[in-house]
Formats: C-alpha cells, sequence, structure tokens
C-alpha cells in the first residue's frame, strides 16, 4: 500500500518532503522534475524565482519496502561504477538506479543522496550523511576518488570488494546454517515425542503389571520431567537465547570471549579463520592501491575483519607501524597470521607491490574457504544421519523393549 513520504529533517530541524513538480519554461516548453521543501508553497515560490509556470506539484509517495541490505549496496555499487564508467552523468545514475529499483527503501536513499548532490555537497559527504548503509571505508575509497580524479576506478575497486566480502559471509552462513537447523529440528521431534508420544505408551505399560527395562524407565522419567516442566525448558531455551544475544551485542568484552572461542573451536575454526584473514588482506589491499596511506589504511580494516581479536590485533600493528615499524614485524608480534601471509607481505613490502601481494593472499584463502566449507559438508552429512539415527533410534528401541519382553514370555 503507498504511504505518504516521511518528512526529512535538515540541518536546521526543518521538516522537507520531495515533490514532483510539472510546469512551462519562458519559450513555452513543458518542463518537469522533483524538489525538496518544507512545503508546496515553497516549492511554487521557487519556480516561480526561476520563470517557470507551475501546472502541477505533487508529494512524492514512497511504498514501504524491505530495509537496505548489504546486498543492496554492493549492487548499487557496481551499478554505479558500470554507469559512470560508460559516461552517464553521476546525478542521472542516481535517478536511474533509484527509480528502477525493486526495493523502495533503496529508491529513497538513493534520490536523498541525489538530492544531498545536487544542493553541493560532494559524493563522499552525502554518504557519510547515511553511517548505516556506508561505513567509513567505503566513504574514505570514494573520497580518495573523487580527490585523485578516478572515482570510477574505485568504485569499481569497490563492488567488487563488496561483492567478495558477500561471498565470503554467505559461505560462512551456509556453513552454519546446516548443522544448526539439524539440531533445532532434531530438538523439536524429541520433545514432540517426550511430550505426547511417551505418555501414550507409558499407559499401555502401566496396564502390563510388570517391571520395565531400565532404558524404557530412563526415557519414561524424562518424558515426565518434560510434560511437567516443558515451559522452564522451552522458557530456559529461549530466555538463554535472547540473554546470549543480547549481552553479545552490548559487550565488548563479551564480544573478544566469543570470538576467540570460535577461532578456537574444532572444524569451524579454521574456516573462520581462514575467512577473517582472506577479509583482513582483501580490505588493506583495496585501501592501499586506492593510495590511502597504511596508517589510515588499518583504521578500517580491523572493522572489515568481522572479528574482535582480530581487530585489537589490527590496533596493536597500526601502533606499531605509525612508530616505524614494518608491517611484517608488526603483523608478526601479533601472533595472528600464518608465516605464509607474513612471508607474502615482506615480500610484497620489499618489492613495493603491497597491494598485489595482500590480494593474492586474500584469492587464496578465499579458495581455502571454499574448499573447506566444502569438505565439512561432506563430512557433517554423515555425522549428522548417524547422531539423528541414534537419538531417535534410541527412544523407539526403548519403548519397544517391553513389548518384545513381552512377545517373548508369550
Amino acid at each position: 500500500m503507498a504511504t505518504a513520504a516521511k518528512p526529512m529533517k535538515q540541518r536546521y530541524g526543518t521538516k522537507e518532503y520531495v515533490y514532483l513538480w510539472v510546469g512551462k519554461n519562458k519559450t513555452g516548453k513543458i518542463v518537469r522534475g522533483e524538489q525538496r521543501a518544507a512545503s508546496e508553497a515553497v516549492v511554487n515560490a521557487t519556480l516561480r524565482r526561476q520563470g517557470i509556470l507551475v501546472t502541477k506539484v505533487t508529494k512524492q509517495k514512497f511504498r514501504r519496502g524491505r530495509k537496505v541490505s548489504e546486498k543492496d549496496i554492493a549492487l548499487f555499487t557496481r551499478q554505479l561504477a558500470t554507469m559512470m564508467k560508460s559516461g552517464v552523468p553521476l546525478l542521472q545514475t542516481f535517478d536511474i538506479v533509484g527509480r528502477g529499483h525493486d526495493n523502495p527503501a533503496v529508491g529513497k536513499l538513493l534520490l536523498d543522496i541525489k538530492a544531498d548532490v545536487e544542493t553541493g555537497s560532494s559524493l563522499s559527504q552525502a554518504f557519510r550523511k547515511y553511517p548505516v548503509y556506508f561505513d567509513a571505508l567505503y566513504c574514505n575509497l570514494v573520497a580518495a576518488g573523487e580527490q585523485g580524479g578516478i572515482l570510477e576506478t574505485l568504485l569499481d575497486r569497490l563492488a567488487t570488494y563488496r561483492e567478495k566480502m558477500l561471498a565470503i559471509k554467505s559461505k560462512i552462513k551456509s556453513a552454519m546454517f546446516y548443522p544448526t537447523a539439524i539440531i533445532i529440528v532434531a530438538f523439536i521431534i524429541t520433545a514432540v515425542i517426550m511430550i505426547f508420544v511417551i505418555p501414550a505408551f507409558k499407559e499401555v505399560f502401566t496396564s502390563f503389571g510388570a517391571d520395565l527395562p531400565t532404558p524404557t524407565q530412563l526415557v519414561i522419567a524424562m518424558s515426565d520431567f518434560f510434560v511437567e516442566y516443558w515451559w522452564v525448558i522451552f522458557g530456559s531455551i529461549f530466555g538463554g537465547i535472547f540473554a546470549f544475544f543480547y549481552t553479545w551485542k552490548r559487550s565488548t568484552k563479551m564480544q573478544f570471549l566469543l570470538d576467540r572461542f570460535f577461532l578456537r573451536m574444532p572444524v569451524f575454526g579454521p574456516i573462520i579463520e581462514k575467512s577473517v584473514i582472506a577479509r583482513w588482506t582483501r580490505t588493506l589491499s583495496t585501501m592501499f592501491a586506492a593510495g590511502v596511506p597504511l596508517v589510515e589504511s588499518l583504521e578500517s580494516v580491523g572493522g572489515a575483519a568481522g572479528n574482535y581479536v582480530y581487530r585489537e590485533g589490527t590496533r596493536r600493528i597500526q601502533g606499531e607501524v605509525s612508530t616505524g615499524t614494518s608491517l611484517t614485524a608488526a603483523m608478526q608480534n601479533t601472533n595472528l597470521f600464518p608465516n605464509m601471509v607474513n612471508q607474502m607481505v615482506a615480500i610484497g613490502e620489499e618489492s613495493g607491490s603491497l597491494d598485489s601481494m595482500l590480494g593474492k593472499v586474500a584469492d587464496f584463502f578465499e579458495e581455502e574457504v571454499d574448499d573447506a566449507v566444502a569438505a565439512m559438508s561432506s563430512l557433517l552429512e554423515p555425522m549428522i544421519m548417524v547422531i539423528l539415527g541414534v537419538l531417535i533410534g534410541g527412544l523407539v528401541v526403548a519403548m519397544y523393549m517391553p513389548i518384545f519382553k513381552l512377545g517373548a514370555v508369550v
């Protein structure tokens, strides 16, 4: 459903809306456009001063869409880079992409940025007004492109960088999703059996008037606990999950401890470590290739790594590099990077091709993540099937043991 556009607060607190207008210029030619203003009267007054006879003014309406995702920003960056390389003017590019996007939230964001650029703001300054969508790394690269006159090139690199980061995140999520989903399904099935199926068997066994096997007694005791305290079990699980995420989002210490734990996990730990190193080296390569000084580049690299252990390590590296220590020595002092990474960085520093070497390291570890995820998936599938078989099969056997015993007596 279409809803009226939400007002936008300007620097001095004045609420403004986006208006579409149609009119005639001094030669009688029909012209049209859009303008941000506090009211329709302001639009009419502004256009009259420009010699335009206004025939129609309508407030722009925006549909509510899904939130702006990282994938939306990556796609927009690629479109912006492609159109600018093709010679399409910047403002026209924003207009084409914004009005043609299938997510209204993205369209509104891009049209707001376009309006800021139209009023004299640089592109990087316009992006900095929306830090939720454009982080410091993004804005710094755009600013470097504007200053160096190579905006199209840096946007292309930025789009490639965003696409690779999304690919790595997607692989890690897919690796985690399968076992998590199986665990949830297994718990739900077990809970249903304990609460609804086992009590029915219990009534049948009570009529036997005979002693039940120990495994059966154990399963019935567990079922009785589930039936009586199901609200405690489910409440504890959901409450624990909520408390975990609440604390995790608000406690830096908690995030650091969890990230360190994830890096030390069997099976998953090496994959997470490789993905973090791939993001770290890819980010530093992109920043350094754009001409951003090394110390300033490290400011953005730590956050882009996506791991608090490496973020703290990057701060130590930045501090040592700022005092004259080589990047290789500073990385070695953290004990966070494999020897191969340190050697490649050393070669890059000596040959003056640090960005190229970092890019090769990132390519290598991205391929390692691909291979590790594929190997883990093939390893987990049979393991999960065995665990589910033992769990569900054990419950079934325990409940049928009295029936088998009774059949043997008869």
